[in-house]
């Protein structure tokens, strides 16, 4: 009986990936190579063939840039990767660019399944690839992801797998996928075998939800304060007064004072902002959105008064932030050693 061959699967890594998420894709391939021969290979790729930093500062050198893929291993361009996985995490737009673009679309016409890890799903939006698909993403960028693309269907669920797409929200979510991935092509069995080896204690499904809750997020358990902040959550564009705020929740408003300083060391009116600004921050990072944009998305109608709050807040003014993450790339590329693929 001929041996199977090799599905190649490609890593497309672009600027600010989370090396985290990488590894958790990446190690389940190992794994399953090391207990049933060579079923998978991986391939890191960037735009331009040079290496990309990671979130963390660390350069992974790629083996070739997208451009270039038509004569590797000998594969025809769109034919050598079963799949392809689009990696980013901090500042998902910045280099998504039309040679990258162009480069999904062929390989989806090529027949590639398409997946993005964290943010990654970006780029595929941005390439109309989402349209009639649902997209998991971390639970950080969702909320800048649907402003940027309303008419898209997102998840809250660790990973969304279909036919020809698989999005997850990154982190250890990201290993989850790829048992599923190794579940659905070569059994039950060989998945244990990988998840016992990575000391894994078993495969999550995809219907589990990201730790979405104000409970996890913010340590609170007093449940009229959790109400509270997820009415605050549902009402950025068009924030509610304190007095609408303890309205709508069914409590008293000098009781709701008094919880929040209490719980969350801050008023209710003082805890709405920070959210608010907070908000705006993740939109300035992972969105292109103009600043005035973003400070209407958030409930601020005037750009001086947001600019001077968010100034307040972080140190910087919402174009300074913009701007400081990418330079900070530059230079720990210029500083930093690759890693091998």
């Amino acid at each position: 009986m001929p041996e199977p061959l090799t599905e190649r699967i490609a890593f497309v890594l672009l600027p600010q990936f989370s090396m985290l998420s990488l590894f958790c894709a990446l190690e389940p391939l190992r794994v399953v190579n090391r207990f049933a021969g060579e079923i998978f290979s991986w391939h890191f790729l960037s735009i331009d063939g040079q290496a990309v930093v990671s979130s963390s500062g660390i350069p992974v050198a790629a083996q070739q840039a997208i451009s270039k893929t038509n004569t590797a291993g000998g594969h025809k361009l769109g034919t050598g990767f079963a799949t392809v996985l689009v990696c980013s995490s901090f500042e998902p737009e910045l280099s998504i660019n039309k040679d990258l673009l162009r480069w999904l679309k062929l390989m989806d016409r090529q027949g590639s399944v398409l997946g993005g890890i964290e943010t990654g799903c970006y780029a595929l939006a941005h390439a109309g690839l989402l349209n009639n698909h649902t997209s998991a993403l971390h639970w950080e960028a969702r909320a800048a992801f649907e402003e940027s693309f309303p008419k898209l269907e997102t998840s809250q669920q660790l990973y969304q797998v279909d036919a020809k797409r698989l999005t997850c929200a990154g982190g250890i979510s990201a290993m989850d996928m790829m048992l599923h991935l190794i579940k659905n092509k070569h059994g039950e069995q060989l998945t244990e075998q990988v998840c016992t080896a990575l000391i894994h204690e078993r495969m999550r499904q995809a219907n589990q939800i990201q730790p979405l809750q104000v409970i996890e997020r913010y340590k609170i358990v007093h449940s009229e304060i959790i109400n509270v902040i997820e009415l605050m959550e549902k009402n950025i564009e068009e924030p509610l007064s304190a007095s609408e705020l303890a309205e709508f929740s069914g409590v008293a408003l000098r009781k709701l004072e008094r919880l929040f300083k209490k719980h969350c060391q801050a008023t209710p009116t003082r805890f709405y902002l920070q959210l608010r600004l907070a908000r705006a921050r993740q939109l300035l990072k992972q969105t292109k959105m103009p600043v005035v944009a973003v400070a209407v998305a958030c409930g601020f109608r005037s750009p001086e008064y947001f600019s001077r709050r968010y100034h307040l807040l972080f140190g910087l003014s919402p174009r300074e932030d913009r701007q400081l993450a990418p330079e900070l790339s530059r230079m720990a590329l210029k500083s930093g050693v690759s890693i091998a693929s």
